[in-house]
């Protein structure tokens, strides 16, 4: 039996560019992790990649795919896991201010890797 990604490797390539294109990374790089928690409509276009995703990757290690209602945020588990195999994605914590309120919160650098 052949491997999803032997068989799917164009349609694997064609969700990865539409999450490149949702998270808009060529223009908004690094990803601040509460500003994703806070942007319903990003976080339901990147929900409604699930279908395609279950087709075309195997996804049984994925839980953000396999079973979404069992983590806090299942479209940030979509984007390490699709996004992983063409960026490096490394974090730093930062602190920024809202409404005069200091917030915690995670910024996620996406750098492409040379192939």
């Amino acid at each position: 039996m052949r491997l999803k990604s032997e068989l799917y490797h164009q349609q694997q390539t064609d969700i990865r560019n539409k999450l490149i294109t949702i998270l808009d990374l060529e223009h908004k790089n690094p990803l601040v992790l509460y500003e994703l928690d806070n942007n319903e409509e990003l976080q339901k276009k990147i929900m409604e990649l699930i279908p395609e995703i279950r087709t075309f990757f195997s996804f049984n290690d994925m839980v953000g795919v396999s079973e979404p209602h069992k983590t806090k945020r299942p479209y940030f588990c979509i984007i390490k896991y699709l996004l992983k195999p063409i960026y490096n994605i490394t974090n730093k914590e930062f602190q920024l201010t809202k409404e005069g309120k200091r917030i915690r919160s995670v910024k996620y650098y996406f750098t492409l890797i040379n192939s």
